[in-house]
């Protein structure tokens, strides 16, 4: 596939240092990791960085990044920034449930520290990836002032452009690879919003330039209400719920919201659905119905000035609900006791005092959805030669690929290689379909929500065939 690239004012070397000396002060506390607790298999076999860096001066916000090199050429292999949903998830799923080189052992805790081991199918093998704990309030990212905790998803991409810039300039080794963003779920609305303001920086005399050149967003969001009301054809196509549930819900619901239905008619129908797949996994509808190890729910906004003055520990603020050790969202509870351990924290280079409980997803940010719909911008940023590549797990319930494949219609670009299936060493690994402006969708046969963390040997095939520019 050809790819059409925005032309970069360069700027000489010498003076590019020089510029950057006087107007990009040092924020970057950044440290490497050669060994992990927990990992028993000695020195870590990649490349691993931790650190913060201050995306808001005013409020004194920083944000903690695990940044992973390219286990095959870092110097020439893509950049990319992985970003997890929530909002308020912390990239640590990204890097030990989904695409980093880490995973938990899968093995019952008995007190322990728990077990890592290295993951075979990690994007790290030909990609370096920052895995960055946004918005502020997710993972080990903080504030030094409560106001600083007040986040949008306006102010997140803007402080994603921020830390990005002061990360390259720390590493300018990277500035000349290709880069993406990328990121599942929630972030899937924030990332086209990033991508834009990225690809709209004038400011190259004085910052690094950006070698942007597209995005990946897995069973994303768009803010719409396609995300929500697909889920009522997805359950009828899927054999999970009635036609007559089906017809009445079309009728009394219809041109309404199914989120945030405008009729007490509209609204009791929807109940009655939600009701009544109660008893199966919304991620992944073909697992078994399990905990997902989430911390109680609480007020810490209004704690979180209190907490930065308290050191860390091993005891556990608010211990979530513990699932079957058969579950696979068992790997949620082992990392939030491993997240939560002193020589964790300490291995990690955590600043003692910032977050006092670590959760994998934070439900108490002070969060403000001030993107409505993320539509003008896949359009804006594909339409100026940024390639994409949307993909979905095929029994996610929460953001289903019907919808998907819906909005992705709406944006009315020509399909130049029609709906065909994609293969993974002989077998049928999911479906594709490529459009006009660089736009790839595909589907993820068997893949829930976090589409890598159920098929990562097929989507680690897929993330390399498209970075390559080859057909999936």
């Amino acid at each position: 596939m050809a790819l059409g690239r925005p032309q970069w004012f360069v700027v000489p070397p010498f003076l590019f240092l020089l510029l950057c000396s006087m107007t990009m002060p040092n924020h970057l506390s950044a440290v490497t990791i050669t060994h992990l607790p927990g990992f028993l298999q000695g020195a870590l076999p990649f490349s691993l960085e931790t650190g913060y860096i201050t995306v808001d001066e005013v409020y004194g916000v920083e944000f903690f990044y695990y940044f992973v090199e390219s286990e095959r050429n870092s110097t020439v292999d893509p950049l990319v920034v992985w970003l997890n949903g929530g909002p308020g998830c912390s990239a640590f799923s990204g890097l030990a449930l989904e695409i980093g080189p880490l995973k938990f052992k899968s093995e019952e805790c008995n007190g322990s520290l728990p077990n890592l081991v290295y993951n075979p199918y990690t994007w790290t093998k030909f990609a370096n990836i920052i895995f960055l704990d946004s918005p502020v309030g997710t993972g080990f990212s903080f504030s030094h002032h409560p106001k600083g905790y007040e986040s949008s998803d306006k102010s997140w991409s803007k402080q994603t452009q921020v830390f990005l810039k002061k990360w390259l300039f720390e590493h300018q080794k990277f500035i000349s690879n290709p880069l993406y963003i990328a990121g599942d779920s929630y972030a899937g609305k924030v990332v086209p919003v990033i991508v834009q303001l990225i690809s709209e920086e004038k400011d190259f005399g004085m910052h690094p330039t950006f070698k942007l050149q597209g995005y990946m967003i897995g069973n994303p969001l768009t803010g719409d209400k396609i995300d929500c009301n697909a889920r009522i054809p997805f359950a009828l196509g899927m054999g999970l719920i009635s036609e007559e549930l089906f017809e009445t819900v079309t009728k009394l619901c219809k041109g309404q919201n199914y989120q945030y239905p405008e009729t007490a008619l509209c609204a009791s129908q929807i109940q009655i659905f939600e009701d009544f797949l109660s008893d199966i996994m919304w991620s992944h509808i073909l697992e078994s119905k399990c905990a997902l190890a989430s911390s109680k729910p609480g007020n810490k906004v209004r704690e979180r000035s209190m907490l930065m003055m308290q050191e860390n520990s091993t005891i556990l603020w608010r211990k979530p609900e513990v699932p079957d050790v058969k579950c696979r969202t068992y790997a949620n509870y082992l990392m939030y006791l491993w997240a939560n351990n002193a020589e964790t924290r300490k291995a990690l280079h955590v600043k003692k005092g910032t977050v006092k409980e670590w959760q994998r997803c934070n439900d108490d940010l002070a969060y403000t959805e001030d993107v409505k719909s993320n539509m003008d911008y896949h359009i804006n940023i594909t339409t100026r030669g940024y390639r994409a590549l949307v993909y979905s797990g095929d029994h996610d319930l929460l953001i289903p690929f019907v919808g998907t494949t819906e909005w992705i219609r709406s944006l009315g670009f020509p399909v130049l290689s029609q709906w065909r299936s994609w293969h993974v060493h002989g077998q049928v690994a999911g479906y594709t379909v490529f459009y006009s402006n660089n736009l790839t969708f595909a589907t993820v046969k068997d893949g829930g929500h976090t589409a890598p963390e159920f098929k990562p040997w097929e989507c680690m095939n897929m993330v390399w065939r498209w970075m390559n520019n080859r057909p999936l």
